[in-house]
């Protein structure tokens, strides 16, 4: 059987045998490995969403937050707030930094708080009683929107009324 010929547009020295190119290929390596180092460190969950669990326990109560803190645009996640009364709170109140809602949107909170309002630009969550001993977790489920990238606050505050019991500092960091 014949062999084709060669097209006139191909030079075998250069084409096959990559005669003059052995430098570039190392460019063309390098890239392949970055990709690949890029997805690997996704696999490695550096880029989010792992949860982590952040705490204040003071006399008067246990706020506990269950969330990550890196996260990737147009991801779903939750997070878990857990009061945990060492005394009576009679007004239960969370206060959540603008970061919470800020490019986000907020897909539910469950169970659903008693009242819901704004406290300085915060978002204010009116958890009602909680008896001394009890505790009270507050579910929320949040969509990243596609173009919020960046850092933020994500600050957590427990009133009691108008009376501030703790706070949880918090920054997260979103990756495109």
């Amino acid at each position: 059987m014949p062999v084709p010929q060669v097209p006139d547009t191909l030079v075998l020295k250069r084409h096959r045998d990559l005669e003059g190119m052995r430098s570039s290929i190392w460019w063309r390596r390098g890239i392949l490995g970055a990709v690949a180092l890029f997805g690997f460190l996704g696999l490695a969950n550096v880029f989010g969403q792992r949860p982590q669990t952040v705490s204040s326990d003071v006399p008067a109560a246990k706020l506990t937050l269950y969330a990550p803190a890196h996260l990737r645009s147009g991801l779903l996640f939750s997070a878990r707030f857990h009061i945990t009364a060492h005394r009576e709170l009679k007004k239960a109140t969370l206060v959540l930094d603008p970061g919470w809602a800020e490019g986000m949107s907020i897909n539910t909170i469950e169970p659903s708080p008693l009242g819901e309002a704004s406290k300085d630009g915060k978002l204010s969550f009116d958890l009602g009683h909680v008896p001394a001993g009890g505790s009270f977790i507050l579910w929320m489920q949040f969509q990243i929107n596609p173009t919020n990238v960046g850092r933020r606050s994500q600050d957590v505050e427990l009133d009691d009324g108008n009376q501030p019991i703790t706070r949880l500092d918090r920054i997260v960091t979103i990756y495109p």
